[in-house]
């Protein structure tokens, strides 16, 4: 199981994209508020850090993680195995459109 699927039980389709094109439809969406087909999202930078850490393969579904937002702040909740891992997932997620910050306050690193 993956990121996405795990914590919203989406499938990431062929159309879905971590940083959808802009176009005449998403020009009035907020970056962070993007979803994964360019769509309004309440959760949609949420739900794109997710697709982006399904899509890199030196990161696997960590269970004990929680990715969450709080407007165009992505919040990282939880537990990881090593301050390597959770340095590559901050980088990831900066990388995706709408965010602005990481909070990594609410993760222990075990």
């Amino acid at each position: 199981m993956g990121w996405l699927q795990r914590m919203f039980g989406l499938e990431p389709s062929a159309s879905t994209q971590v940083n959808p094109p802009e176009d005449a439809n998403t020009q009035e969406v907020p970056p962070e508020r993007m979803g994964l087909n360019g769509e309004y999202d309440q959760n949609g930078l949420a739900k794109r850090v997710a697709l982006a850490f399904d899509q890199d393969p030196d990161l696997d579904d960590i269970e004990t993680l929680w990715v969450a937002q709080t407007g165009s702040t992505v919040v990282l909740k939880g537990q990881v195995p090593s301050e390597d891992i959770l340095d590559k997932m901050v980088a990831v997620a900066h990388r995706v459109d709408g965010s602005t910050d990481i909070d990594t306050t609410q993760v222990d690193v075990s």
